[in-house]
């Protein structure tokens, strides 16, 4: 393999719970809840699917449906349903629906799996280009350079950025001319068969991953390594 495409939500980095999530917006505003209600609380937003990267909605109310489809085209759709999924669930303050949103995009609201540090160096040590392809309504660079894994990605194709969402095999396209690669000469790496899998439309090769809390998956990235030909010497056996 010449290059490896990584998803971002659910296959390098986790995003923080629910409750953690309103728990954060709720301190920082300065409101006074009961622990109690938060708790109840974040679970009907999680129910919601009102989390960006968490769990999907079980339904997508009506005033939220024609911008579901194409929430990751644009930063404004992004922004439209997830807060209009949020909106389903009463908080104590209008203000926090946004509050949340903004909160989500924060690097400290992701953690990288375990192994993504020692997968994304050895991919580097191999000599294996490395993009990250995302369905996604905000920038995501500050996460990686955060959490110190910029260094290892030579190009980032979002879909906001370009107006198309996977599994159109136009962003899969866009990332391997960014790295110089023929499709045939890559992996995708991904948690969503239907929208990572439309890289298969290319002639890129592609491997799944679960989606799941991050101490339940402490090496799910690893079989990478062995999928682009072997592995590095030292560190990732």
């Amino acid at each position: 393999m010449a290059a490896v495409l990584f998803d971002f939500s659910g296959t390098l980095f986790r995003v923080e719970s629910a409750e953690s999530w309103l728990r954060a917006v709720v301190e920082d505003a300065g409101i006074g809840w009961p622990e109690g209600d938060v708790a109840v609380t974040a679970r009907a937003l999680e129910a919601a699917g009102a989390l960006p990267g968490g769990a999907a909605p079980g339904r997508v109310p009506e005033e939220v449906a024609g911008v579901w489809g194409v929430r990751d085209e644009s930063a404004a759709a992004h922004r439209a349903a997830y807060t209009g999924l949020s909106r389903q669930v009463v908080l104590p303050d209008p203000g926090l629906h946004d509050a949340l949103y903004d909160r989500h995009m924060t690097p400290a609201a992701w953690a990288p799996y375990p192994d993504a540090l020692d997968v994304l160096s050895g991919l580097r040590e191999l000599g294996v280009g490395v993009g990250v392809v995302s369905n996604i309504g905000w920038d995501l660079r500050p996460v990686f350079r955060e959490h110190g894994l910029d260094r290892f990605v030579d190009a980032y194709v979002l879909s906001y950025e370009h107006g198309v969402q996977k599994p159109d095999p136009r962003l899969f396209a866009v990332a391997c001319e960014a790295l110089g690669v023929d499709p045939r000469a890559v992996l995708m790496v991904g948690d969503d068969r239907r929208a990572d899998g439309g890289a298969a439309a290319l002639g890129c090769g592609v491997h799944f991953v679960d989606h799941l809390p991050t101490a339940d998956r402490p090496d799910g990235l690893r079989p990478v390594l062995d999928l682009v030909g072997r592995r590095p010497g030292t560190g990732n056996q």
